[in-house]
């Protein structure tokens, strides 16, 4: 066997196996993805079209997921769910990113009194518990998705920060940023081109368990009624509307928190494989 092939079948053996965990994750993200992407194409039904003969109707051959008690086929709608469901974790995620991103590199980068500023802001919003702060922010703007986000951007970079100007202390002392500045490269070059793409691996793997939160938060935002509104098909609402038949018709509540589970899971699998990858220690 030549090297070349042997180096194919390591990196193989090395992919299929150490990170099973990055592929399973990754499987249950795209199935999601291209469900969300062909929707309109092979959803059965209009998610909003409502039925009164067929409303409550249980799993069968012709609603495989039931209908609710509008007669909405549930299928259809945790299929159209999905491309808000996924729209929230994966926007609800990049705000916080950039913004704590940006604040972390610049509080450990520079130290002295913008660390202290910005590391007290932080204190100031870890005061106060995440929902109720979000909830408060939601409540001030009105419901919807971009309340939603404008409350996630304001609050959520907070983790982020934390984790970039942590590992932006430990690399700044580094012999290559030594080097970096004595060879007289600015300070945006130092900090963007040498020091962030080696301090932000451990930022990028949690974001993808920051994904579930986000998720489970924005699932929960439509149930209080302060999210998504009704007839727009999503999980959290789907889950609110059903929760009053929950004895007698049990498939509307069951199989959108069941997406948000699988979601969930697959976020967080994804998260431990892409740690795994990135040599990031837990």
């Amino acid at each position: 066997m030549t090297a070349a092939a042997i180096g194919r079948t390591t990196t193989g053996k090395r992919w299929l196996g150490g990170n099973t965990t990055l592929a399973i994750g990754a499987a249950l993200l795209a199935l999601f993805v291209l469900m969300a992407i062909a929707a309109p194409w092979i959803a059965p039904y209009d998610p909003i079209l409502q039925n009164g003969d067929v409303r409550l109707m249980a799993p069968s051959w012709a609603h495989p997921f039931g209908t609710d008690n509008f007669g909405r086929d549930i299928l259809s709608r945790v299929m159209w769910g999905a491309r808000i469901d996924l729209q929230i974790a994966v926007i609800g995620v990049v705000f916080p990113f950039l913004i704590g991103t940006l604040i972390g590199t610049c509080a450990g980068f520079f130290g002295g009194i913008v660390d202290i500023v910005f590391m007290r802001l932080i204190d100031i919003i870890l005061a106060f518990p995440f929902l109720v702060l979000m909830l408060s922010i939601i409540a001030i703007l009105g419901p919807g998705l971009s309340s939603f986000y404008i409350a996630m951007a304001l609050v959520g970079w907070v983790s982020y920060a934390r984790l970039i100007r942590a590992q932006m202390l430990v690399v700044k002392t580094s012999d290559y940023a030594v080097a970096a500045t004595s060879l007289g490269f600015s300070r945006s070059r130092i900090m963007f081109r040498h020091l962030l793409p080696n301090a932000i691996s451990g930022s990028i793997v949690f974001s993808m368990s920051d994904a579930v939160l986000v998720l489970l938060n924005g699932a929960a935002i439509s149930y209080l009624g302060l999210g998504i509104q009704p007839p727009i098909a999503e999980w959290g609402v789907m889950v609110a509307e059903g929760q009053s038949f929950i004895t007698t018709a049990w498939w509307i509540t069951l199989f959108p928190g069941l997406s948000i589970v699988v979601l969930a899971f697959g976020f967080s699998l994804l998260g431990d494989g892409l740690g795994e990858l990135l040599g990031v220690k837990e």
